[in-house]
């Protein structure tokens, strides 16, 4: 039973630094891929970051790059997004997902079957 739990959301001011952490278990997390999306009200889940938990590769998408940074603790099955520079359209409900796939780590919804139920982020 795979479960994913985040936590460090909130709200903070543009400008300001958040750091989101995803603790899994019950999920085989070496040689995977664990991720990190967000959804703003009226729109779709989007990609935000990746990481290759088996050799640290990352991913992110072009909103995100160079403010955010997606790193691992390996012995704890612990993924971060570190959120710095905020802006007010990073605001949404941000979800930690884990891969279906060894080895293979995108960063496309499909290639993602474990999701956490999602923590809140607000920057005005």
């Amino acid at each position: 039973h795979v479960q994913l739990v985040e936590s460090g959301g909130g709200s903070v001011q543009a400008g300001g630094s958040l750091r989101l952490s995803c603790a899994a278990s019950g999920y085989t997390y070496n040689r995977n891929c664990m991720a990190w999306f967000r959804q703003a009200p009226g729109k779709e889940r989007e990609g935000v970051a990746r990481i290759a938990t088996g050799s640290g590769n990352t991913y992110y998408a072009d909103s995100v790059k160079g403010r955010f940074t997606i790193s691992q603790d390996n012995a704890k099955n612990t993924v971060y997004l570190q959120m710095n520079s905020l802006k007010p359209e990073d605001t949404a409900m941000y979800y930690c997902a884990a891969g279906v796939y060894s080895n293979y780590c995108t960063l496309e919804r499909g290639v993602f079957g474990y999701w956490g139920q999602g923590t809140q982020v607000t920057v005005s």
